[in-house]
């Protein structure tokens, strides 16, 4: 009996398998325009004058101080800044935590998802914070930190993701994503009111996603794919058939 040596794969498949997974305006439309918007806040950091940035960051930082003065815009804008300029870093974060829910479940959910996080794990942390200077507790130094990012985002769509997951490879997602964050806590500045706030809130917004996203997500059904026109095709004239 011959046996056939395997077969190369070609190129054209290879490459094709991993472009799959890269974000793209037509698959995932909320994360492809998402890091657009934060490339182009990336590169203002970079380019713009110190001036303008620190103002732009001063407003949209969601910490206790901020929180107080004006909730709306520090709640609406602090998403859209990378505190560290690693937009590649995030790039591939967004391509593995957020796409792919997105593909399943379509833009809105996955925005709905996202933001929501974003919005609960910041209150949930800072909020306390707030508290604590209003009784003395903490010093009023204690709510003036920077504190932007999207972390709280992708950790939530993180978690509802994970629990689409079925048997022992969601348990071992879920240790994953929990080990993630605490590198992420360790490798900061560990001890700190910063890093104790953010871990607090890595950790609300996975449990968030993971306990009251995921099973609401399971049940819903994918978004129809858009039906796309009929194509016209064109008249056959007969042969013997008047122009």
């Amino acid at each position: 009996m011959l046996l056939r040596a395997p077969q190369p794969v070609p190129l054209r498949k290879r490459w094709s398998f991993w472009f799959q997974w890269v974000p793209t305006p037509r698959s995932t439309p909320f994360t492809f325009g998402y890091l657009v918007v934060l490339l182009g806040t990336t590169l203002l950091l970079r380019f713009a004058s110190s001036t303008l940035t620190d103002k732009l960051l001063l407003l949209s930082s969601t910490d206790a101080h901020n929180l107080w003065r004006r909730p709306l815009t520090s709640l609406l804008t602090s998403a859209l800044w990378l505190a560290d300029g690693g937009w590649l870093t995030y790039a591939a974060i967004f391509a593995v935590l957020v796409a792919p829910l997105e593909r399943r479940f379509g833009a809105g959910r996955t925005a709905l998802v996202f933001f929501s996080g974003h919005v609960l794990a910041t209150l949930a942390t800072e909020l306390p914070v707030m508290a604590l200077i209003s009784n003395g507790v903490l010093p009023t130094s204690a709510g003036r930190w920077l504190d932007i990012g999207v972390s709280y985002g992708f950790f939530t769509t993180a978690g509802a993701l994970v629990f689409q997951l079925r048997g022992r490879l969601r348990i071992a997602a879920v240790a994953a994503v929990e080990l993630f964050i605490a590198l992420i806590y360790v490798t900061d500045d560990p001890g700190s009111l910063e890093s104790i706030v953010t871990v607090l809130g890595h950790l609300c917004a996975a449990q968030f996603g993971l306990l009251f996203w995921g099973a609401r997500l399971r049940g819903a059904r994918p978004p129809a794919p858009p039906v796309e026109p009929p194509v016209a095709r064109p008249r056959l004239v007969g042969a013997g058939a008047e122009a």
